[in-house]
């Protein structure tokens, strides 16, 4: 059995599991593909494919170029980046992993903390032999307004609160009863819900129905001095108004965990951004779900998965 890892950027997925018991020949990609043709090429012998969620695409037209493969596993589980049902009719099983559910709200957590209290600008001025700079802000008693209220929405929702935030959420199929069960006030509407926000924070999934939700109108819509938080997808929000807003309110802040294209290009208009804003623009590279213990049960998911498929019995089926 041939076996490849797709989209390994930090090389590690063969510490993170016992790969050695499927006594198969494993390929490691650690590069994203730059085009079908080039994945179509590489991956031509493999009878199985081992994916990490919505990195690599895999279209009917890719899967259809595998003569070879009979089986994807993907971490998570769902995978909006594979065509299942081409999978299914080309008789490629696809399957799925079990994943944590505290990594992204952390993360949101963590960057709302370093752009409120200044960290890492002050880090760097004490590193480089200076000490305080301008204070920071308090969170206690800022309003956070919350785009999403589901599993992720809701863990920051509780950790706004143990702060002291007041918190408020809006999205379009959002009721009374689930912000009831929260505790958080239900907004109107998501303009509504950005003119009463301290801090906007992303907590969507991305599809037809949310892609570009929020425009530039909606950050212009935000206070004075607000932070902008977006660890979902980069296809729910507007760069451009993004930029446009850090542009005309000196004191607005960001942080931005996804982008329209990873690994983030050495060109691309989010590092020219970055250089244009400073600290009041912290991009981080897809961090919400990069944790040890995130890693660890997706491969070691992703090898059971392969030995119950060898088996004839393959599970988390997608």
């Amino acid at each position: 059995m041939r076996i490849a890892i797709l989209d390994d950027w930090s090389e590690s997925a063969l510490s993170m599991a016992n790969w050695d018991g499927l006594g198969a020949e494993i390929t490691v990609f650690s590069e994203p593909f730059s085009s079908e043709a080039e994945a179509a090429a590489k991956l031509r012998g493999f009878d199985v494919l081992c994916l990490m969620r919505e990195r690599t695409p895999f279209p009917a037209s890719l899967i259809q170029a595998l003569p070879n493969l009979r089986l994807i596993v993907t971490t998570g589980n769902r995978n909006l980046a594979i065509d299942i049902n081409a999978a299914r009719a080309q008789g490629v099983e696809v399957c799925g992993t079990r994943g944590r559910k505290t990594t992204t709200s952390e993360l949101t957590l963590a960057l709302l903390l370093n752009l409120s209290r200044r960290i890492i600008p002050e880090a760097n001025r004490l590193n480089s032999g200076g000490f305080q700079g301008v204070p920071g802000r308090d969170l206690a008693g800022l309003r956070l307004g919350i785009v999403g209220l589901g599993s992720i929405g809701g863990q920051v929702a509780a950790m706004g609160k143990l702060l002291g935030m007041e918190v408020a959420a809006w999205s379009p199929n959002l009721n009374d009863d689930r912000c009831a069960e929260h505790g958080v006030t239900r907004a109107p509407s998501l303009k509504a819900l950005a003119e009463g926000a301290d801090v906007l924070t992303l907590h969507m999934v991305l599809s037809d129905r949310s892609r570009d939700l929020v425009t530039a109108d909606v950050f212009a819509a935000l206070p004075p001095g607000a932070i902008f938080l977006n660890t979902s997808r980069a296809g729910l929000m507007s760069r451009e108004g993004l930029l446009a807003w850090l542009a005309q309110d000196p004191t607005a802040m960001a942080g931005i965990d996804v982008f329209e294209t990873e690994p983030l290009p050495a060109d691309d208009p989010w590092r020219k951004a970055r250089a244009t804003f400073g600290d009041r623009l912290l991009l981080t590279p897809h961090l919400g779900y990069v944790t040890d213990a995130t890693w660890r049960l997706f491969y070691t998911d992703t090898v059971e998965a392969i030995t119950a498929f060898r088996a004839g019995a393959p599970i988390r089926l997608l």
